[in-house]
């Protein structure tokens, strides 16, 4: 099986999608000259051109509103941003618009439109550039959200966000680009709603958004290894729709959970997901559900403080050994 990089699979599900469907094309700010901030466009441009390689103005209320008739008018557009911070200011169009108007015009107009943007700390990009809102889309009724952690993922699910009907948040870490992975050669589109149990165990059960994913997999090996602690790892992949049954399975089979997640912890996915498991699997908690967040405050710019403020393999392992009162 092939390994490629996080943004080669990307680039690599953007291209068959494109060379499948003639429906298919892509804007946003420096996609096509310079081949995308984050390089996931790189060479899209040059094969298939500016009419399906569409560099924009800085306006994210304008692309994602283009994006939006184009997706009514039959076609299916690819709006790249540059950042999940920029998405805010073309929250109009997302939540009045894209989220609402199958719903609005009773079926009659769908909206099957992707808006890809990454998340995350780590680069050193201050507070308008760093942050983890996934969050604020989970929320939205309308909505499709996903968030891989692996490359397959990546691929796999923006194949899948491309052919649905329905608008699709895409959310990419920053930090996931540059990792590699496995990727099937001829592999086709995931389903959405598909948790997946990255290591099983049953002491306790971590899940983990995103790139937290990750973090969760490398504190689940540190707990085995130093501490005799099995944690079963899931990432749910996408957020909207939820596979909270894969999720519900294991904490009825460890009796222990654990929340990562990069974003804030008010009204944050572990705050969602914690409640959920405790009105649904209350009687089989040995302890209360734990969460690990992002700290609440504005991402820092110093690199020292950055780090500080984001979740880590020890934030990890300390919180799921808090849950044995006997260790």
């Amino acid at each position: 099986m092939p390994v490629m990089r996080y943004r080669e699979a990307l680039n690599q599900a953007l291209r068959e999608e494109m060379e499948r469907d003639q429906r298919v094309f892509i804007m946003g700010e420096d996609i096509g000259v310079f081949q995308g901030a984050f390089k996931v466009t790189q060479g899209l441009f040059q094969e298939f051109g500016e009419k399906r390689v569409r560099d924009t103005p800085i306006s994210e209320n304008t692309i994602v509103g283009v994006g939006v008739g184009a997706a009514m008018a039959g076609l299916r557009p690819i709006v790249e941003l540059m950042t999940i911070n920029f998405s805010l200011l073309a929250m109009d169009q997302i939540v009045n618009h894209a989220a609402a108007i199958h719903y609005m015009f009773g079926g009659q107009a769908k909206v099957p439109l992707v808006v890809r943007m990454p998340q995350g700390a780590g680069h050193q990009l201050g507070p308008t550039h760093s942050h983890s809102l996934e969050a604020l889309y989970l929320h939205i009724p309308g909505l499709l959200v996903a968030a891989p952690s692996t490359p397959a993922d990546a691929k796999g699910l923006l194949k899948a966000a491309i052919r649905d009907d329905n608008p699709v948040i895409f959310i990419e870490h920053e930090w996931l680009y540059g990792q590699r992975g496995e990727v099937p050669e001829n592999g086709g589109p995931m389903r959405f709603g598909e948790a997946v149990v990255r290591r099983e165990g049953a002491d306790v059960t971590i899940v983990g958004i995103s790139r937290m994913a990750v973090t969760a997999e490398r504190a689940a090996e540190q707990l085995a290894n130093e501490h005799e602690v099995e944690a079963e790892v899931i990432d749910p992949r996408t957020l909207r729709p939820l596979d909270l049954d894969t999720i519900l399975a294991s904490v009825r089979k460890t009796n222990r959970a654990v929340i990562v997640e990069e974003g804030w912890p008010h009204g944050g996915v572990g705050a969602n997901l914690a409640a959920l498991i405790q009105e649904q699997a209350f009687d089989h908690l040995d302890a209360p559900v734990a969460r690990v967040t992002g700290a609440d405050v504005p991402m820092p710019y110093s690199k020292p403080l950055e780090q500080a403020a984001f979740p880590h393999e020890e934030h990890v392992v300390h919180a799921a050994l808090s849950l044995f009162r006997d260790l």
